[in-house]
């Protein structure tokens, strides 16, 4: 595949505070690619460094296998979506869309020709005659995409377009922008701090934590099988339960004390089994946390719990459990050790108000270098207790 986006150990610095180090990842030609992070992590500088209105402190930026790091916007031929409206008032949706394109002198036919295909396909037609002051958020904001979707070019940078919008205008912007980047083949860089929308959009996921990239890979693999505590952490809604952990030699084998609970560790690589001792955060996601099917046998570990708080989201709830107060879990009451999980209300509602223990299999245990952030191993099957 042809490489679009290219950063080579990018890193920025302002007025000797890093705000970038060491940027490096590549995104293929027709990619939809989402650079996810807290905000302040660095996104937004990270594109505008890509845009050329910034030049890096260090390192190079590749545009379709070309060093542009010293080429000013102009030259880039990047489409550009920014986070807020800024539409001209005076102007009307048409013309708003019509802006870049006739900034380049495009020929009047052609910029009608594309105003009404991008207005089309953003289902944005009847408003083409309005002023920006006429029409809703969600509407200005469907202008502003128009806007900048609307230059003939193959990559294009999206910046967080979607923050502040309500729930069920995101919804359906994302429906649209996935429609749009399949059936024209564009790249796309979005930016976002919203990890559902992460997952939802992207083709692949480059994890921003601090001005530098812990992980770059396809959703589905992050998810499932992340490689640093970050990704962990801030990939997925509810967010992951944690616990302070660490290592020990029992019978010849590894295990991990997690305070909850107890179970042998296998590791990722040979040169990891050094972490013996050593602090580790040990993951799990919410969804593996049972408490309607809870299993006894010896291929899950049981938890000890009652019921502290859940949420009715609809179509299901996010139930906080309470431990015993062993294990430093991340929640709402640290002395509690608070766990999350989430729950279909239509599978029995009535047993949620009287929990005893919570079931989870080893096998979905993430264990992370405390020092590093890098994983270490996964739980292994409980053939016996230490």
């Amino acid at each position: 595949m042809t490489i679009a986006v290219q950063f080579k150990n990018i890193s920025k610095t302002y007025n000797k505070s890093i705000v970038l180090r060491n940027v490096d990842f590549a995104v293929e030609m027709g990619d939809f690619a989402v650079v996810y992070g807290l905000p302040a992590s660095g996104k937004s500088v990270l594109m505008r460094l890509l845009m050329g209105l910034e030049k890096p402190t260090q390192g190079e930026i590749w545009l379709r296998g070309r060093d542009m790091s010293h080429i000013g916007p102009g030259e880039r031929n990047i489409g550009y979506v920014p986070q807020s409206f800024a539409l001209y008032p005076h102007l009307s949706v048409y013309d708003n869309i019509a802006y870049p394109l006739k900034m380049t002198k495009a020929p009047a036919q052609e910029t009608d020709a594309s105003v009404k295909e991008i207005a089309r396909l953003l289902k944005i037609e009847r408003l083409l005659d309005k002023k920006p002051d006429q029409i809703s958020g969600g509407q200005k904001q469907r202008v502003a995409i128009a806007r900048g979707l609307v230059k003939r070019t193959d990559i294009y940078v999206l910046d967080d377009p979607l923050a502040g919008l309500d729930f069920k205008l995101r919804e359906q912007l994302i429906d649209d922008l996935k429609q749009l980047q399949r059936e024209f083949g564009m790249t796309f860089l979005y930016t976002t701090s919203d990890p559902i929308e992460s997952l939802s959009l992207a083709k692949h996921i480059a994890i921003l934590d601090g001005g530098s990239i812990v992980e770059f890979g396809e959703p589905e693999t992050l998810y499932a099988e992340p490689r640093h505590l970050r990704t962990m952490e801030l990939l997925g809604f509810p967010n992951a339960n944690a616990l302070s952990a660490s290592c020990y030699a029992q019978a010849g084998e590894t295990w991990c004390d997690a305070g909850l609970f107890q179970f042998p560790l296998r590791f990722d690589h040979k040169a990891d089994a050094g972490a013996i001792g050593e602090s580790v955060t040990v993951c799990f996601r919410p969804e593996h946390l049972h408490i309607l099917d809870n299993r006894t046998g010896e291929d899950a570990i049981t938890i000890p719990c009652s019921l502290a708080l859940r949420e009715d989201l609809g179509g299901e709830e996010i139930v906080y459990l309470e431990t015993n107060g062993q294990g430093g879990a991340n929640g709402i009451d640290s002395e509690g050790g608070i766990l999350l999980t989430t729950v279909v209300r239509h599978e029995g509602y009535e047993m949620v108000a009287d929990v005893k223990q919570a079931s989870l299999d080893p096998a979905q245990l993430f264990v992370f270098s405390s020092r590093t952030g890098k994983r270490i191993g996964k739980g292994g099957a409980l053939a016996c207790q230490p």
